[in-house]
């Protein structure tokens, strides 16, 4: 019971912070390790059952989602090409392949999203405009298409701070506000997930616990309605300041206790 009662805390953390920032995987994937889950185990179980928080974080989204519908579609086939890539290299590749540069691709995540708004404030002054213009350059347009497609790669080979390094790169080569850049986000990450629980469940069913899926599908699903609830209501510094301080904590936590 305690053990249940611990993955059910973990996976709700998880699915509010998923849908606030992103990271949430840093939550439930020690906890699953530490009750002696293998990793793989735990990484397959734990992304299939991370689906529900994200489809409940995005439904929570939805009025924002509906203002960015064009982006949106533009970026979605990326993710779930993304996704279900970095789901087959899980299959055939060792761990440590990506988790040795998971540090540095936060710190990345980090710094874009502390300067974000600097850049955009450059970017509408050179354009002589007080609101910025809302088509990106080619450089960026291309930019923003592969970075979203390396990084769905990533979130379906592990996806620890998937969420940070897609807000901290829409906010460097986008004019969108944090809270739609959040509302995309959440649909992106949703979206790897899920295909890369489908590719798990049909190459790897043997290495899904449906115990710990069930476990925190119900967390999750409840964390990403309340995390929904929250991120709209927090004003653009403090959502920022809230990805910089979970963003770190998560850099510290792979960094010093893997």
């Amino acid at each position: 019971m305690i053990e249940i009662a611990a993955i059910l805390a973990a996976g709700f953390w998880a699915g509010m912070i998923n849908v606030v920032v992103g990271s949430g995987t840093l939550v439930t994937f020690p906890t699953l390790l530490l009750f002696g889950y293998p990793p793989i185990v735990a990484n397959i179980s734990n992304n299939i059952g991370l689906v529900g928080g994200g489809l409940s974080g995005s439904w929570g989204y939805r009025r924002e989602i509906r203002a960015n519908t064009g982006l949106l579609l533009r970026l979605l086939p990326l993710s779930v090409l993304g996704g279900l890539g970095g789901a087959l290299l899980l299959l055939v590749l060792p761990a440590e392949a990506f988790q040795a540069i998971v540090p540095i691709l936060i710190i990345i995540g980090l710094v874009m999203v502390a300067l974000a708004p600097r850049v955009q404030r450059t970017a509408a002054a050179k354009a002589g405009d007080a609101v910025p213009d809302t088509a990106p350059s080619r450089r960026r347009a291309v930019l923003l298409l592969a970075g979203i497609g390396v990084l769905g790669i990533y979130g379906g080979y592990f996806g620890a701070a998937q969420g940070i390094l897609i807000v901290g790169l829409m906010s460097m080569v986008t004019v969108e506000s944090l809270q739609r850049i959040n509302a995309i986000k959440n649909v992106l990450t949703t979206a790897v997930n899920a295909v890369a629980a489908v590719t798990f469940m049909l190459f790897a069913w043997e290495s899904i616990d449906w115990g710990i899926v069930l476990t925190i599908a119900v967390g999750a699903t409840l964390g990403g309605l309340v995390g929904a609830k929250v991120g709209r209501r927090l004003p653009p510094l403090a959502l920022r300041a809230t990805i910089l301080v979970i963003g770190a904590a998560a850099l510290i936590r792979i960094a010093f206790f893997p």
